[in-house]
């Protein structure tokens, strides 16, 4: 019995629990269609009229004809997402940010997974080196999409070296292929310095770009770079003089882009409007924000959603003075801190301390709020005034565990600093909202 396959959890009321599919069962088929994985459940469970063979328990097989409207879903979770096991990665890649990661921490934050169902599933990028025909077939017959793809570079040679594989030149070969069928993707560049900067982040912009409106965003990102990288290949870290060619760069398609198709394609992640020290981007070329879980218009979102939620509040006469403060990552902290003055010049008896903190676990070329340690916030913070409150973003934790990457948990962290901690939700209206609630 396929432990893959046993159901963990069947939905109340559901057209599953009607038909007597049960928690520990096992589905077999669909109209007759033995399952590989999600992706086959997904496809022959949409159907309106299914044949379901589900294996017991007691190994006994059951045949249940189910009548549904198309489309409707059965509501059960499988014991494994994938229904098959994950793909890892095959690559050796010159930047790969778990290479760095020191010894000693979860064992699933040293998972390198490469597998393109993950992309559909949970938006993750994936570089298609270990996709064989038959999964190419695949996607294009169930027309699933978007797929999101780590380019890095589009010149054969330049990527096999990047990515350490010798079969990884073949990304254009395999990106017409799915445009050709129709099959909506968007793509992302981690730029390292003196690898694929400067003529090969041209290159690779020009032939992404040729793919539009298939190829539907292109996002360029930093490498990150932790204390922990002996023995891996010498890699330097953008200075700002670097940002502001690649941001000239960027700029210069987003142009060419916006001219011909009427949207800019290509965006910077916004560390690098960070370390060349030019202002964000206005909302407009953000395109939606298509890119934003790389990392690209965050802030600008963020701060346009606070602003725009802080004028709408009117000012309470009766509010009860307290004070409060925010931990975030160095990259954020100065815009935290500009918003953090509006809204103290709109309601004075609230008063606000902003901390960014310094990544000693990683090292300090790391800037964002994710990688935040419980240890770094507890050991930076223990001394300091933080009032009532102690607002964290979310992208700090774990949502369901409620523990940082080295697992120190938010209680923990609340005895060891003496204040409540406050998870502050992804929006800008939300922040406004717990501010006041608070």
């Amino acid at each position: 019995m396929s432990i893959a396959h046993q159901i963990a959890s069947v939905q109340e009321n559901s057209v599953a629990q009607k038909a007597g599919i049960e928690p520990m069962d096992v589905i077999k088929s669909l109209n007759g269609v033995e399952l590989k994985d999600i992706f086959d459940y997904y496809y022959y469970s949409d159907e309106p009229s299914l044949d379901v063979v589900v294996e017991k328990p007691d190994h006994r097989l059951v045949n249940i004809h189910i009548e549904k409207e198309e489309g409707q879903d059965l509501g059960v979770t499988f014991e494994n997402g994938l229904m098959d096991d994950y793909k890892s990665c095959h690559n050796k890649c010159m930047f790969c940010f778990i290479d760095q990661m020191p010894p000693g921490m979860r064992d699933t934050l040293y998972f390198k997974d490469d597998d393109t169902r993950l992309s559909f599933l949970q938006g993750n990028y994936v570089t298609l080196t270990n996709m064989k025909e038959d999964d190419i077939n695949r996607i294009i017959h169930y027309h699933l999409a978007p797929i999101n793809i780590s380019v890095h570079a589009t010149n054969p040679e330049l990527r096999c070296k990047m990515l350490h594989n010798r079969f990884a030149g073949d990304i254009l070969e395999k990106i017409r292929r799915l445009a050709d069928a129709g099959i909506e993707m968007n793509s992302q560049i981690v730029l390292c310095k003196g690898e694929n900067d400067g003529e090969e982040l041209d290159r690779s912009i020009r032939e992404l770009l040729d793919f539009y409106p298939y190829m539907q965003s292109l996002s360029v990102v930093p490498v990150g770079l932790t204390k922990f990288r002996k023995g891996l290949y010498p890699l330097e870290p953008f200075e700002k003089e670097d940002a502001k060619q690649v941001l000239e760069t960027i700029h210069k398609w987003q142009d060419i882009s916006f001219e011909k198709y009427g949207t800019h394609f290509v965006q910077a992640s916004d560390e690098w409007y960070l370390v060349a020290g030019q202002e964000l981007p206005t909302e407009e070329r953000y395109d939606g924000y298509m890119q934003l879980e790389n990392g690209v218009g965050m802030i600008r979102l963020l701060m346009d959603e606070f602003q725009d939620a802080l004028k709408k509040e009117h000012r309470h006469p009766f509010m009860k003075a307290k004070k409060v403060s925010v931990a975030t990552g160095r990259l954020a902290a100065p815009f935290i801190e500009t918003l953090c003055k509006e809204f103290m010049g709109k309601f004075p008896k609230i008063e606000i301390g902003v901390y960014p903190i310094r990544n000693d676990f990683f090292g300090e070329r790391i800037t964002v709020s994710g990688l935040i340690t419980g240890q770094d916030l507890i050991a930076q913070l223990k001394d300091k005034d933080l009032g009532e409150c102690l607002f964290i973003p979310q992208n700090m934790v774990r949502q369901q565990e409620r523990d940082f990457l080295d697992d120190i948990t938010i209680p923990q962290a609340e005895s060891a600093l003496q204040v409540k901690i406050d998870i502050v939700k992804s929006s800008g209206q939300e922040f406004v909202k717990q501010l006041l609630t608070q």
